[in-house]
């Protein structure tokens, strides 16, 4: 059987790491898994150590093929990938089609899989934040609709899902986020120094990441953000924030001078990212992937959104969402506190083995 995997942005990489590594394990465990596996890198993301670092950092082969895409709007990015896929599709005639998340290259690699027949297979499937102005939000929800088989992470993805009418082929199968928060914090530990390096203490800091478009595009949110993380960090918490090229680049445009103790650092690898958010002693992000990473490694988290997929970490406590006004987010960092309980919402460990066993039990036949 073969199945192509689409990949784009950085979370995919992660998503796809877990896939590949556990086709891998069968092989080795109990003899080929009859799983040819094509990868697909759209090139979403282009920047260094924003995509090719990760494959290597995570032992995934290089691309059977990348499209390059490249920035553009959502329309023209979309569109060259859409095409891209199409010829890639037509070439290998893949059993089935596996997409991640919510970007452009999962509502992309859909369509065009769709388009030509081929069952799609939705990782990370039933996720809502219930905000239509979210491109994401449209992403997944397209993606959920034209797929064949909807692997989702939660109990509450499945009653997303069921909400809406869908109840064939869904498959609770746990986070193939959690199968990757467990293996790669043992590699992690291999960065021991790092802290080191960088000057911090354990606990002593926060870790922030800004890098979602309706904030980074709009100065007044980001003003309000970078006022809010100033004043926190003049208030003695020290902020470290390795910058997204986006943000990076609205912060020269608006010629924004942040506090001494925010500090800037150029994008870090994403085993550099698990020990600098093991180690913090609060998270403050807009990232889906980042709010999520903070509750399984329990660590506090603040939420630069007014609304999250991940709902089962603010109604445990972990996570706070702030929305972007700088009182709230202020307000907000002062307020986060560790819960005393942590619950696991995210499965065993082992999503990517139960994604595999759907796969090969179904043959990734069409349920339409």
């Amino acid at each position: 059987m073969k199945i192509l995997s689409v990949v784009g942005a950085r979370p995919q990489f992660i998503k796809a790491a877990a896939i590949t590594r556990r086709v891998k394990q069968m092989n080795e465990q109990s003899g080929p898994t009859n799983i040819d596996e094509v990868l697909l890198h759209t090139g979403q993301h282009y920047d260094w150590n924003m995509s090719r670092a990760f494959f290597e950092e995570m032992e995934i082969r290089e691309p059977d093929y990348n499209l390059a895409v490249g920035s553009a709007s959502h329309g023209a990015q979309t569109g060259r990938i859409l095409e891209g896929t199409e010829t890639v599709l037509q070439k290998e005639k893949p059993d089935g089609v596996l997409v991640y998340g919510d970007t452009n290259s999962t509502l992309a690699g859909a369509l065009a899989a769709v388009k030509m027949h081929i069952p799609v297979a939705h990782v990370e499937a039933g996720l809502r934040s219930f905000n239509r102005r979210m491109p994401e939000e449209i992403n997944r929800v397209v993606a959920d609709h034209i797929s064949d088989l909807l692997f989702c992470p939660t109990e509450t993805a499945v009653h997303n899902l069921a909400q809406e009418g869908i109840h064939k082929g869904v498959h609770m199968v746990g986070d193939v986020m959690y199968d990757c928060a467990l293996y790669y914090a043992q590699k992690a530990q291999s960065r021991h120094n790092l802290l080191t390096r960088l000057n911090l203490s354990p606990r002593q800091y926060a870790l922030t990441t800004i890098h979602r478009a309706e904030n980074t595009d709009d100065t007044g949110r980001l003003l309000s953000i970078f006022q809010a993380l100033n004043r926190v960090a003049e208030a003695g918490l020290q902020i470290i924030l390795p910058l997204h090229p986006r943000t990076r680049e609205r912060l020269s445009v608006l010629h924004l001078k942040p506090s001494p103790r925010l500090r800037l650092l150029t994008p870090v690898s994403y085993l550099d990212m698990v020990v600098l958010e093991r180690n913090a002693k609060l998270i403050i992000t807009d990232s889906g992937g980042v709010q999520k990473e903070a509750y399984f490694y329990r660590v506090p988290c603040v939420t630069l959104r007014n609304e999250t997929e991940w709902m089962e970490t603010v109604e445990s406590g972990w996570n706070i969402l702030a929305g972007t006004d700088a009182e709230s987010i202020a307000n907000a960092v002062v307020g986060a506190r560790k819960p005393s309980r942590w619950r696991n919402h995210y499965g065993d460990g082992d999503a990517a083995g139960r994604i595999l066993d759907v796969l090969l039990s179904l043959g990734v036949r069409p349920s339409r």
